[in-house]
């Protein structure tokens, strides 16, 4: 496994901090994890669409630089592919065992811009609904965690 996941914000309360860091810990087993953070762009109380639009231009252009010709990345949306675990297991290992470097890339509160979506190699969506990006970090931890059990045939509780 090599895998980095770019995102844009902190993890502000401990709970998310101390779930992150479990996480990192079950997959050093595994291979390769960085997680890169981004600052969050400052958003007015009420922005214009021309102002979101600014914001996400200026989150994607830092979102890019973290990110090489060479890598397969995934962005996470709500209108991308939805996937049980044992499919994207099998996607994640494909990926592995013909070295390429995953980059997953979750975006700042406004979502991602155009030319990141443009940028990936597939989307991956949780569910329709929309959840806090804290929490969509966990839960790609946790699926990438999963996905490597599975991949490596070990018991893992559904």
């Amino acid at each position: 496994m090599n895998v980095t996941i770019v995102c844009v914000g902190k993890l502000k309360e401990r709970y998310w901090r101390e779930a992150a860091a479990e996480y990192a810990k079950r997959l050093s087993r595994y291979g390769k994890l960085e997680i890169v953070e981004l600052p969050d762009m400052p958003e007015p109380d009420k922005p214009t669409p021309a102002e979101e639009q600014k914001i996400r231009a200026a989150e994607g252009a830092a979102i890019l630089k973290k990110i090489r010709p060479e890598d397969f990345v995934i962005a996470l949306m709500i209108e991308g592919r939805e996937m049980d675990s044992v499919q994207l297991s099998r996607f994640l290992q494909g990926n592995y065992d013909t070295g390429k470097h995953v980059v997953f890339v979750i975006g700042g509160s406004l979502g991602l811009d155009p030319a990141v979506v443009g940028r990936a190699n597939g989307q991956l969506s949780f569910s329709p609904l929309t959840f806090p990006h804290q929490m969509a970090r966990i839960m790609l931890l946790e699926q990438i965690y999963r996905s490597c059990k599975i991949a490596a045939g070990e018991r893992y509780h559904k």
